[in-house]
């Protein structure tokens, strides 16, 4: 018997064998290598920054936007597909595997300079990535999966993102008060100290918190600020006793490059996205409006659907295979890979994203984050904003 439309068993996801491709990130310090054996060609130790900023857009553009969502029957047998999952469990074998072999190579004193450093910029596109693999693992309530997550940060150093992130980004999101939220007006670069230090500041009060509230020491084996941070330093420790302190400056160069990678996509996720407070002086509820969204097909197979960030904060329990496009969302122009090179240069990146903000806005600069220099120059120089929002008319016009 045929079944149904309405049976949610009749419904199948097209995009499921595309999953298993985001593995294909962990392995990238293995193509480099494989790609310099086979062409004597030592450029490909680079072959992580390519892969991920040249080629994934370049098969984004090729393939367009898929806006297509699963049917909401469908959703709980989807949740309870185990495949979905094991996609994300199989990233930190190959992930470890990749940075244990990296340190090989390091290690040997065969690669010159520049080969090792574009090896270890390779590998943290991985470590970039391993974290959100970390962000999908640690929304949920299993504690296997919180474990893996806690793990696949290690090799970054940024185990507080978990502590900040659900227990503080989620709550202050699309806010002035949230360290992960950019403003209309601040560059990257200035966006990139204030999130680092101010995710780590906020962490850590959060933790302090918690366990002040459970009676236990702060400084103490229950803070998992602490325990994430000893098994980072236990990771770096053994790499560096087993293959010599050689590999120690390229641990820490992917490490931070990793979650810069990170930071960068935490700058474009709400740029400028501002929730508007209530009568009663509250921030409205999180809402798709309130993070930039993008459906392009490739991007979002190989960062397990994060592009549909909107669904995301909205529904922080649903897993990757079941979020869903929404069309109020306000939809970035491009996939993530190409965004967040786009990030990197200031100018080009305001020419590209405040006209698109300002359109979601209706153009009313009040209902934007705006970075405080900004405000200031703004409201605080009736001259100064008539001629500012002269400039940005015409910004719209000539950019739209």
């Amino acid at each position: 018997m045929e079944p149904a439309p309405s049976d949610p068993r009749a419904w199948r996801d097209p995009k499921r064998p595309l999953w298993l491709l985001a593995l294909a990130v962990p392995t990238l310090p293995f193509q480099a290598g494989g790609l310099v054996a086979l062409t004597h060609l030592h450029l490909f130790w680079w072959w992580g920054p390519f892969f991920a900023f040249v080629l994934v857009p370049l098969v984004d553009w090729l393939t367009g936007a898929d806006g297509t969502n699963p049917p909401e029957e469908a959703a709980p047998l989807l949740e309870a597909d185990r495949y979905y999952r094991w996609c994300t469990y199989l990233y930190l074998p190959l992930q470890y595997g990749a940075l244990v072999w990296a340190c090989g190579q390091w290690s040997d004193g065969g690669l010159p300079v520049a080969d090792s450093l574009g090896l270890a910029v390779t590998t943290a596109v991985v470590a970039g990535v391993a974290i959100n693999t970390a962000h999908e693992l640690g929304h949920k309530r299993e504690r296997l999966e919180r474990r893996l997550s806690r793990t696949a940060l290690a090799q970054t150093w940024y185990g507080h993102f978990s502590v900040e992130h659900n227990h503080g980004h989620h709550v202050r999101v699309a806010t002035p008060e949230d360290p992960a939220s950019s403003r209309m007006g601040e560059s990257f670069w200035r966006f990139l100290p204030r999130t680092v230090w101010g995710s780590l500041r906020s962490a850590w009060e959060l933790e302090r918190r918690r366990l002040t509230r459970r009676n236990r020491a702060v400084l103490g084996p229950h803070n998992e600020i602490l325990t994430a941070w000893a098994l980072s330093a236990a990771l770096f420790t053994a790499l560096t006793a087993l293959f010599g302190l050689r590999v120690l400056p390229f641990l820490l160069l992917q490490a931070v490059l990793g979650f810069c990678l990170l930071e960068t996509v935490n700058y474009l996720e709400h740029y400028g996205l501002l929730r508007q407070r209530r009568p009663d002086g509250r921030y409205e509820r999180v809402a798709p409006r309130h993070s930039w969204n993008s459906d392009n097909t490739v991007s979002n197979v190989f960062l397990f659907q994060l592009q549909r960030h909107s669904d995301h904060h909205a529904n922080p329990l649903r897993r990757y295979q079941t979020l869903r496009h929404f069309d109020e969302s306000p939809q970035l122009p491009s996939g993530y890979a190409t965004m967040i090179v786009i990030a990197w240069f200031p100018p080009l990146w305001r020419t590209v994203m405040d006209h698109r903000l300002l359109t979601h806005y209706d153009g009313d600069l009040t209902r934007t984050n705006l970075h405080p220099p900004l405000r200031r120059r703004l409201f605080g120089d009736p001259d100064v904003l008539r001629e500012t929002s002269a400039d940005t008319r015409r910004g719209i016009r000539g950019t739209g």
